[in-house]
């Protein structure tokens, strides 16, 4: 504990976006067939190291079988909230869950991150007792504790309740108890994120652990069984208020991304795909008259491909859809970044209007059917997917793979684990780094990436930006 509120800490997002640059990635590695224990690896990216663009650490952990997806840190900007009680926490923690698994360990990363280590490990039996959910996803660090969505309720397949989101301490780490009082129409779980100052929380969902655990399930997808609503909760009083619903076909609404600023009252959610006509789509939503209001802001149509490239899974539809993974949101609330895992492409659109989305920088990367390969020459399997912008908004890295399972069924020749960055234009446009790739070691995949000092899909403000 400090003495004084973290550097690291910023009142506003511009005052973020002005902060030093990021000298470490950590990035979570998999293991699909669970042959050896996940991992935390710490990647160099200070400009000019002689380590650049290579793991420098790398944290195992003594169990097999977690899962590692989402993950983050104990304690971020909201800190700062003067409704705050821990005014002088540190961003130092790493909370990385084992989705599969359901154990969640504590990564410390002082006093160095290349000498990062397993500071205390809590086990499923504790989460399922406190909770009753299984399954943690994703981390958020509020100004009074460490939040976590779960996909699964109680019960060995995760179906014994809805799934919901859970409260950690954010100094002793202990799992406290449900955050939910009122949760009105919601049964399903995947992202969430809030407007602080606003008092509202907005969530997503994906699916339930029979629907995702091994693998998609195709006759639920086309039956329009998985999720396609989101959900609007008062935050201090944690209950539902609203709930939309996007439409059946509207299959799988995964990252929410609230403007930075908390003067505005907007977002953006990503859904996977629409089973009428296999596009990919981004949504805005915005509160005004004291009600949520959504709409269909953007699409990305699917591509043509030969049967014969295909997986089984999509032979029969003769096209590959986008598969809309993951969004990101620039600390500046200009830019959105959209992974499009089956074709191989990051977009990059102009969100200046909220409403009104532009394209304004693409790169293919991978793919289905493309496999374009890096500019350096690398075979790249997979295709975008977990993102994550520099706060200064100036470089965009991500990663290559989804999930195990799904993973196999899009992608069965393997995917090879990389993680890879693009410089972006001072006005827009995207451009891959040549001289940045992280190839990982052998058998293990990577998923989501976090920086050191904050990131976009990290932190949460509480003051606006001048």
């Amino acid at each position: 504990m400090t003495m004084r509120p973290d550097p690291t800490f910023h009142a506003s997002p511009k005052l973020a976006m002005e902060a030093p640059v990021e000298n470490f990635a950590y990035t979570v590695l998999l293991s699909p067939d669970h042959s050896k224990p996940d991992a935390l690896a710490v990647i160099d990216v200070k400009r000019g190291s002689p380590t650049y663009s290579k793991i420098v650490h790398t944290v195992r952990m003594p169990n097999k079988g977690d899962e590692f997806h989402h993950f983050g840190w104990n304690a971020c900007s909201s800190a700062l909230s003067p409704l705050a009680g821990h005014a002088f926490l540190e961003r130092r923690y790493l909370i990385i869950p084992g989705m599969r698994s359901s154990r969640i360990y504590i990564v410390d990363t002082k006093p160095d991150p290349t000498q990062a280590k397993i500071h205390k490990i809590i086990e499923p039996e504790e989460v399922f007792k406190k909770t009753g959910y299984s399954r943690p996803h994703t981390i958020h660090c509020g100004p009074e504790g460490i939040y976590v969505s779960t996909l699964g309720g109680g019960g060995k397949d995760g179906t014994d309740g809805p799934p919901g989101i859970f409260i950690m301490d954010c100094e002793t780490f202990e799992v406290l108890g449900r955050w939910e009082i009122d949760r009105g129409p919601q049964t399903k779980h995947y992202d969430f994120w809030w407007n602080l100052p606003r008092d509202y929380m907005v969530s997503s969902e994906w699916a339930l652990p029979p629907q995702f655990e091994n693998g998609i399930v195709p006759e639920d997808l086309l039956s329009n069984k998985y999720g396609h609503r989101l959900h609007f909760w008062d935050l201090r009083a944690r209950r539902n208020v609203q709930t939309i619903d996007l439409g059946a076909n509207h299959q799988m609404a995964l990252e929410v991304r609230p403007a930075h600023d908390p003067i505005r009252e907007h977002g953006f959610v990503g859904v996977v795909v629409d089973t009428t006509n296999l596009e990919g789509s981004i949504w805005t939503w915005w509160r005004e008259g004291g009600k949520f209001h959504i709409e269909k802001t953007a699409t990305i149509p699917p591509e043509p491909a030969p049967k014969d490239k295909l997986p089984p899974l999509l032979q029969g539809f003769g096209a590959v859809p986008p598969l809309v993974t993951d969004i990101d949101l620039s600390m500046d609330d200009r830019f959105l970044y959209v992974s499009c895992w089956g074709t191989g492409e990051m977009r990059q659109y102009d969100v200046s209007d909220p409403r009104k989305p532009k394209l304004s920088g693409s790169v293919r990367i991978g793919g289905i059917v493309g496999r374009a390969p890096h500019p350096n020459g690398q075979a790249f399997a997979g295709g975008p997917q977990m993102v994550e912008i520099s706060r200064d908004g100036k470089r965009v890295y991500w990663t290559n793979s989804l999930y195990s399972t799904w993973d196999d069924q899009f992608y069965p020749q393997g995917i090879p684990g990389a993680e890879v960055m693009a410089n972006v234009g001072a006005n827009g446009g995207l451009e891959l780094a040549r001289d940045f790739w992280v190839g990982l070691p052998d058998g293990y995949r990577a998923h989501q990436i976090r920086l050191d000092g904050g990131d976009c899909s990290t932190d949460s403000f509480c003051y606006p930006s001048v």
